[in-house]
């Protein structure tokens, strides 16, 4: 699903990513671990395209969007990407329906069929009875869950989460990381997570270490 060849970045004279070399199958669930700024959320938005490389390659589901232009890349983005972040981000004067349609009626769905599509999603994630609420009448975990609606509705290939849980209670974080893994049963997800939570982490098929802008190891969950 995604191959990252020899991944450099650097901020004025600061180098934040080293050459980072980074193989993930369809349907993994990989975590990115490590203390802060050792460029995690850095690697995390190249391969989430919210940011380019200095140099270095990215492909996702075959193709390379490192060349791809402006205009190309956001549709791209739109269309195989979601995001999970630990500020949800939701438009507060909108509704979680409303929040939930949004990246669908970007990618140009009908209002009637955006609509459908985010009440289903709301509904899986046990949210039935929040459509109408606003983001200031939820609890953070039902805010959450509204963002990985909002994340699933083009049906995206990849799920970028940069520290879900960061913000939630550890009950709602517990109930959030399930989510990722029956989503990951039930539609083949790929998911990247950069999280400090070991228990996340540690969840993951793979748990890779960052450093000083270097993947320095990986732990493999035995099944």
């Amino acid at each position: 699903m995604i191959h990252a060849n020899a991944i450099r970045k650097s901020f004025d004279n600061l180098q934040v990513l080293k050459g980072i070399d980074l193989t993930i199958e369809t349907g993994e669930i990989i975590s990115i671990v490590g203390a802060s700024g050792a460029g995690k959320s850095t690697l995390l938005h190249i391969l989430g395209t919210l940011e380019r490389p200095d140099s270095g390659q990215v492909k996702i589901d075959g193709v390379d969007i490192t060349g791809l232009s402006p205009k190309k890349l956001a549709l791209f983005r739109n269309s195989k990407i979601g995001f999970v972040f630990q500020s949800h981000h939701l438009l507060p004067e909108f509704t979680a329906l409303e929040n939930v349609m949004m990246p669908a009626l970007i990618q140009g769905t009908s209002k009637k069929e955006a609509s459908s599509k985010a009440s289903q999603h709301l509904d899986t994630l046990g949210l039935s009875d929040r459509f109408t609420h606003r983001p200031s009448e939820l609890s953070g975990g039902e805010q959450q869950r509204v963002a990985v609606a909002r994340a699933l509705i083009n049906n995206p290939s990849v799920i970028f989460a940069d520290e879900p849980s960061g913000n939630l209670d550890s009950a709602s974080a517990k109930s959030l990381h399930a989510l990722f893994f029956d989503l990951r049963k039930q539609a083949k997800h790929t998911f990247v997570i950069v999280t400090h939570n070991e228990e996340l982490a540690g969840l993951a098929d793979r748990k890779l270490v960052m450093k000083d802008g270097l993947l320095i190891d990986q732990l493999i969950k035995k099944h």
